[in-house]
């Protein structure tokens, strides 16, 4: 897993509305970078929601927020039209962002064991260096932290 003191990677992808996304398109900017697994599961809900609920706050502070997760663009457009989400979620459907940030791995649910995304926050500078990770994340109350660190951290 990326650390802090490192820089975020070079990547491009599509987001929910089929638009072309660079990592450089964030150069200048705070930024928020969270990794999810699933949309539409309990836990990604959950996280999604409030950092829905709580864009403006970012916005206010100047800070982005991005989802990352290994679902579909068309996936993303109904995660995102049905819980409202405003900031962009990027469809990582081959895995190289989620593989290059170090999140893509082996997990275990119920004996079973499966590749998938651990759920990772990265809290990002305007030089685009990473200087906090958040390696296993609780979605309940997820996006305060983020927010209350990112303001004490800056």
């Amino acid at each position: 897993m990326l650390e802090e003191g490192e820089l975020v990677p070079k990547f491009e992808v599509k987001d929910a509305n089929g638009n072309s996304v660079k990592s450089s398109d964030f150069k200048g900017k705070k930024h928020v970078i969270y990794f999810y697994p699933k949309d539409f599961t309990p836990g990604c809900t959950t996280e999604a929601d409030e950092f829905s609920k709580d864009y403006k706050k970012f916005q206010k502070a100047g800070i982005e927020i991005i989802g990352i997760s290994p679902d579909d663009v068309n996936s993303h457009k109904k995660f995102c039209d049905k819980m409202g989400i405003k900031y962009p979620l990027l469809a990582d459907v081959d895995k190289t962002i989620s593989k290059q940030f170090g999140v893509w791995g082996k997990k275990q649910f119920m004996g079973r064991e499966y590749m998938g995304v651990a759920r990772s926050t990265f809290l990002v500078d305007e030089k685009g260096k990473i200087f906090k990770v958040y390696p296993k994340v609780k979605p309940a109350g997820h996006s305060k932290e983020v927010l209350d660190d990112f303001l004490k951290l800056n």
